[in-house]
């Protein structure tokens, strides 16, 4: 995991929510002009294509907001190097055993869900919400964790921490 660095990693988690927001706007704003446009009227009481766009744009600007406060929050985090003692809290970088399978997960306040590549090791971004995230934070370097979510549980013990 010494090959990974948590800044290089947030700078590409800022260009993938950035790409995302950019693709999101100007979906938004298709589905806004298919939802104003004149030729939207409904036909008949049983034609609903403009109340189906405008629901899809208010999803979609749900969606933007909350891409634009995860940019805020990667933007304004300070960065903590975790020591081997220290609890794991926002922004660590955790290397994970379970039984069959190691990975890599950074805690982040939002964002999660996605998986940022680096160095041929895959990271996948977590939050605090999430069962995983849950699991781990306050827990040190060497801990064993039960993670249960609703397909299964995994137990896990925290091999590296940074």
């Amino acid at each position: 995991m010494q090959r990974l660095k948590k800044a290089e990693l947030i700078q590409m988690m800022i260009k993938s929510l950035e790409s995302d927001l950019e693709g999101l706007i100007f979906a938004a704003q298709a589905t806004h002009e298919a939802a104003t446009n004149e030729e939207s009227k409904p036909e008949n009481e049983y034609d609903t294509r403009a109340l189906e766009a405008s629901y899809l744009a208010g999803a979609q600007s749900k969606r933007a907001q909350e891409i634009e406060e995860a940019l805020s929050y990667c933007r304004a985090l300070k960065v903590k190097t975790f020591s081997k003692e220290d609890p794991i809290s926002v922004s660590a970088l955790v290397e994970l055993q379970s039984e069959n399978k190691t990975q890599i997960v950074l805690l982040m306040p939002k964002g999660g869900g996605l998986t940022l590549e680096s160095n041929g090791l895959k990271v996948k971004v977590i939050t605090g919400q999430s069962p995983l995230g849950q699991a781990i934070q306050g827990q040190k370097l060497g801990s064993l964790i039960t993670v249960e979510t609703a397909k299964d549980t995994t137990d896990y013990e925290i091999t590296d921490l940074m």
